[in-house]
């Protein structure tokens, strides 16, 4: 069994461009980027081994997208790429363990029809970091089948890649070394060429670590602010009720593959990829870790899973007619609920069909409440309205103060948006305190006008020659519904002063800097509401 493998069929590449097309197919028009997406294209304009969200690797996607041109097809191309090399791996996979056409199409369907449907749409670090995942456990598997040296040091690369794409890769490893203990593979650790595995893995992260440290290890800010914002709102109950809902199509699925795992004899040599799955998920049950941080660990049980199933319906004389069958169930068990794991209907529709699946949870935010769209719909609407009004705001000044304009948005995702929509324009790029564009700020000017692109307070009328709203978001589906755009005019040095000075002290709660001690007493003394 442990060497049992089938003739290479096109079935796993079939899939997956199936997997490549079918994102574009099953998008609605009615949507946008989403917010994340706009902040990885702007870390693209800022080329770094680091920033303070995550490492460098998604930047560069977004680098080449520029070079591209930057619209949607570019933007969506790299999610949708590696989606598609992920349905491949765990096809052929399949293969490895001896699946045929069934087993083989069987993995792959159940990926495309759970919840890596959602996860692959966004130009985010999650789909090279599932995809990184999956192809570790494949070289894994590999190496068992083949213990050869050249595996150690492939998984190094994989995992030094996955390092510089999202640092959730290091609970992976930690899940892998705990799966790799707990079985025959201990005595890797004896090799030497794991330990070239290792090498590889930490020299290819050895940039981005450096960059951390010369910052101030700004990610141990970002996982004490995602605690105190986020992670807080994760209940273990909710954690555990997502695994489910999250793969539901593949659950006949996958829990056989990992019990195949643990107790088939055939699959023993393999063991060390159920305990993966059981480390993995026990590391994320107590760091209160979102629950999409697990989609990582799954795939590889599709294939196992897939393979074990079409073993046992070797012995039915009526396979030949249940296979088909078997394909298409998840495909039917997904249809009622396709809207949720696909962006085929607008804002309207999907807000009724909200409210019929509401004891879902789906529509449940970071903030822990339940909202009209799921957050990530609410995330993709609303953008270029912002953009498109900051822009008219910006051109109804005179000619002789535009270039002296500030734009200061409250966060990164309208900072980001703005950005993009405006690409081609001539204006301002803008400017926020949120996130990585703490390093962007621009350097202090006589500025005549200030955008501020948030909710602000008429308190800080007194501050400005005029200040008044000049536009608002209207869209009624948009997270940022009711953010104002309004103009000041010839700010104050008090103001700008406030500006400047929240900036470095916000810049140094990341960076560990001695920026706090720099201030005036002036500066101090004015209430920072920006």
């Amino acid at each position: 069994m442990l060497f049992l493998r089938r003739t290479p069929t096109p079935i796993p590449l079939l899939f997956s461009v199936l997997k490549f097309v079918s994102g574009f197919v099953l998008a609605s028009a009615a949507y946008e980027l989403h917010r994340d997406e706009y902040l990885y294209l702007e870390q693209g304009r800022h080329l770094a081994w680091g920033y303070l969200e995550v490492p460098p690797l998604i930047a560069v996607q977004a680098w080449l997208t520029h070079l591209l041109g930057g619209g949607y097809f570019w933007v969506k191309f790299w999610p949708f790429l590696w989606g598609a090399l992920t349905v491949y791996v765990v096809g052929r996979a399949a293969a490895r363990l001896g699946a045929g056409w069934f087993g083989q199409a069987l993995a792959c369907v159940v990926y495309i029809v759970s919840g890596y449907s959602r996860l692959n749409f966004l130009f985010q670090p999650n789909s090279l970091e599932v995809f990184g995942f999956t192809l570790t456990c494949y070289l894994l598997l590999r190496f068992i089948q083949q213990p050869q040296p050249k595996w150690w040091y492939y998984i190094g690369a994989c995992l030094g890649l996955s390092l510089l794409n999202k640092y959730t890769t290091f609970f992976f490893i930690a899940a892998l070394g705990v799966g790799l203990l707990l079985t025959e593979q201990r005595r890797v650790f004896t090799h030497k060429h794991f330990w070239g595995g290792v090498a590889v893995a930490l020299l290819l992260f050895l940039p981005s670590a450096l960059w951390q440290l010369t910052h101030g290890v700004p990610f141990l800010q970002h996982m004490r602010k995602l605690e105190e914002s986020q992670l807080v709102n994760v209940s273990l109950a909710d954690f555990w009720k997502d695994q489910l809902l999250m793969c539901f199509p593949a659950l006949w699925v996958w829990v056989p593959g990992l019990l195949a795992l643990l107790l088939y004899r055939p699959f023993r040599p393999y063991r060390s990829l159920g305990f993966l799955w059981l480390a993995g998920l026990l590391i994320l049950t107590v760091l209160h870790g979102k629950s999409y941080y697990a989609l990582g660990y799954y795939p590889i049980l599709f294939a196992f899973g897939a393979a074990w199933l079409e073993q046992q319906l070797s012995r039915w004389r009526i396979a030949p007619f249940l296979k088909p069958m078997l394909l298409a169930l998840p495909v039917l068990v997904i249809l009622p609920l396709a809207p949720f794991f696909f962006t085929l209907y607008p804002p309207a529709y999907m807000e009724e069909f909200s409210k019929r699946h509401a004891d879902l949870g789906i529509t449940r935010w970071e903030d822990g409440q339940l909202h009209p769209l799921p957050q990530d719909y609410a995330d993709m609407v609303g953008w270029q309205e912002m953009a498109d009004k900051t822009y008219a705001v910006y051109q109804s000044l005179p000619d002789s103060t535009r270039a002296r304009t500030l734009i200061l948005c409250a966060n990164y995702g309208q900072a980001s948006a703005v950005n993009y929509f405006n690409r081609h324009r001539n204006i301002p790029h803008a400017a926020s305190m949120n996130g990585s564009f703490l390093f962007w700020f621009p350097p202090r000017q006589s500025f005549q006008n200030i955008i501020i692109v948030d909710d602000e307070p008429d308190s800080l009328a007194a501050h400005f020659s005029s200040y008044r709203r000049r536009a608002e978001v209207l869209n009624p589906y948009a997270r940022e519904k009711g953010t104002r755009i309004t103009l000041g005019t010839r700010p104050d040095k008090a103001i700008l002063d406030t500006v400047y000075a929240e900036h470095r002290r916000e810049l140094a709660s990341w960076t560990g800097s001695s920026a706090n001690n720099e201030f005036t007493e002036a500066e101090i003394r004015i209430p920072s509401e920006l």
